[in-house]
């Protein structure tokens, strides 16, 4: 089951619901990703696809520096499942694919100036 494209993601925690945005491409064969969410950019790790299981990590620093772990189930454009942060209890992952696919525009893209037709 193909995972690659752009999601958007919902993550309760007890601070209130974050969103975020994973995309996920395969590159020379390997899967990996980014994930955008609180003013960052960050690289996923140890991206891996068993089945409809799809984990990953990732290190971020806002609202708090932690290390995340994702284990979610992929259903066609919908995922769910959670995200755990060393030995704070689980908070739950939802998420949807992008249907048109577009990516996310990063910061310096947001701040080029536009080209006229």
């Amino acid at each position: 089951m193909p995972v690659e494209g752009t999601w958007d993601l919902s993550i309760s925690t007890p601070i209130g619901k974050i969103k975020a945005v994973v995309e996920l491409r395969r590159q020379d064969g390997v899967l990996t990703g980014t994930a955008h969410g609180a003013g960052e950019e960050l690289p996923l790790s140890d991206v891996a696809l068993a089945g409809d299981r799809l984990t990953w990590t990732q290190a971020i620093t806002k609202p708090l520096r932690l290390n995340l772990v994702f284990a979610v189930t992929v259903d066609g454009d919908t995922l769910a499942g959670t995200s755990k942060a060393g030995r704070l209890p689980a908070s739950k992952v939802t998420g949807h694919r992008r249907p048109d696919g577009r990516p996310v525009r990063t910061e310096a893209a947001r701040h080029q100036p536009k080209e006229l037709p």
